[in-house]
This record gives C-alpha cells, structure tokens and sequence, in this order.
C-alpha cells in the first residue's frame, strides 16, 4: 500500500494511493493517521487493506497540498557516507562501522513544501535517501535477517545539509543537519510488501532540471538489513521512527570548485523506484 497525508500543514488526514496511481482514497474513516501505532498494529492495518480492495473508500477530489506521510515521529536516525561512490567524490575512507547522526523530528515537512536556506548559509546542499520507517519496536535485534521484520515501510527522503555549519564549523554534525525544514519526506509511505529488495532501487535527484544524482541503493556499504541491526544494538528503535540511510555520488560538496550550493529561487526534484517524487523550491529563510 501507498500511504500518505493530505490537507494544510498540521491538519492533514490519513489517504490512501488508488492503485491506478492517481486516485486519492480518504482514510480518515478508518484510521485517524497514519503513524507508529498504526504501522504497530496489524488489525488497524489489515482493515486498512481491506477497504483498499473493496473500492469503496471515498475519493479526495481536487488539488491537495501532500504532507509527511508519517505523524508522530519519535525520531530520525541518520547513516552518514554510507555509499561507496560518495564516499569516493568526497575522498574519505569507507567507514568500517555505520556513521550515526540525528536530525530532529521537527525539521520534517512536506515533499514540495518550500525548503528554507538558513540564513548566513552559503553551503546548502541536497541528499536524496533511502527512509526506513520503523513498525515494530527493534531492541538489540539479533541478525540482519531478523531486521527487516521490524521495518513498516519505505519512503523517499531529501536530507537536506548545511555544509559549512557541519563540517567548518566545530563540534559534532548536528548543526549542519537540524536547520528548519531540512528533511523533506514521502509523498508516500510504502509497505514492504511493494518493496521486496530495497536494496535495488534507483535513485535520481536533479537542481534546476539538471540532473546530479543517479545511483541505486544496491550501491550502500551497509544495507538496510545490517542498518537496523546495528542501529538497534544502541538505542531502541520504535514504531514511527524513520532511519535516513545515506546517499549517492552527486551532492554539490562532492564537485569541482565552485560547488554549485543552492541558492534562492533553486529547484531539487528527486525520485526513488517506486516510492514517489518530491519537488522543492528553496528560499532564504
């Protein structure tokens, strides 16, 4: 299933993706969000199914502003240079271990909501990811063949960065990471059951139309299976938690002088297979 939230910032209501994937189903009869005690209870979500297939549910009609998919996040676990081509771009060494950084729950919006460059910015930058939402509670989980059973969906993500403020500026990342609305999420969040290998799905991010980034997950140094295990070995991890897991070779930081940062009045589409589309404009805060 292709689940999402529609409506205005802070009031949107759970739909549901027809499969002729264009429709719009309300869900709001049936589920009041979508989020971690949804993705945790599987009779709340075998009932979602079923109205999906009775065909009943009513259509949204009319041009709908889509929200993050996804209330209620606990929190964003984010896996830094976890690609091998983008380890490469950037000159730095893969790591041996998961790099682990958070980005909090409150820099997440829309997936073409306007995203803001901070001010005194002049190194923002874009990552189009791979988002990993937890659906069952994953505690010192044992294998990474055990880990996938813990996940309750996929998502497209954008984790947007500020690199001067994360890399020049002293300290840990957090501050590169966490300005406001630097974690454009969804349009859909998609249950496993449509993605059976989320290690092979390609990834494409292009500024202004010009394309930057055209990878494909197959391509991390540690997949999302071992992601969750490791991950869960720290910290537990909850329903509707999201894992950001890394990205691809493109971002502006990996280019030649002078890296092409954004600016106002820029524009970042970006897609993964089969998990939707963002697209965003950026303005200075």
């Amino acid at each position: 299933m292709k689940l999402l939230r529609v409506g205005t910032a802070g009031a949107e209501r759970p739909a549901l993706l027809d499969e002729d994937g264009t429709t719009l189903r309300d869900l709001s009869g049936v589920v009041t969000d979508i989020d971690g005690a949804l993705l945790a209870d599987e009779a709340a979500l075998e009932r979602v199914r079923a109205a999906a297939t009775a065909g009943d549910l009513p259509v949204i009609d009319g041009d709908q502003r889509v929200g993050a998919p996804l209330a209620g996040i606990g929190k964003v676990v984010c896996i830094g240079l976890n690609y091998h081509d983008h380890a490469r771009e950037t000159n730095a060494q893969a790591p041996s271990e998961p790099i682990i950084f958070f980005k909090a729950a409150d820099t997440v919006v829309g997936p073409e909501d306007t995203v803001l460059i901070p001010r005194n910015s002049v190194k923002t930058d874009w990552e189009v990811e791979l988002a990993v939402v937890i659906g069952r509670t994953a505690r010192y989980v044992e294998s990474a063949e055990a880990a996938l059973a813990h996940v309750g969906g996929y998502a497209l993500s954008n984790d947007v960065s500020e690199r001067e403020f994360q890399l020049e500026r002293g300290g840990q990342w957090d501050k590169g990471k966490n300005c406001e609305t630097f974690n454009p999420l969804g349009p859909w969040l998609v249950t496993p059951d449509e993605v059976p290998d989320p290690q092979a799905l390609a990834m494409k991010l292009s500024v202004n139309g010009e394309s930057k980034q055209d990878g494909t997950t197959a391509d991390m140094i540690f997949p999302v299976a071992e992601i969750v295990r490791y991950v869960s070995q720290f910290m537990t991890l909850y329903p509707g938690d999201v894992i950001n897991t890394g990205t691809p070779a493109g971002v502006a930081l990996g280019q030649p002088e002078p890296k092409p940062y954004l600016r106002e009045g820029d524009v970042v589409e970006l897609s993964i297979e089969g998990l939707g589309a963002q697209r965003q404009q950026f303005k200075n805060a």
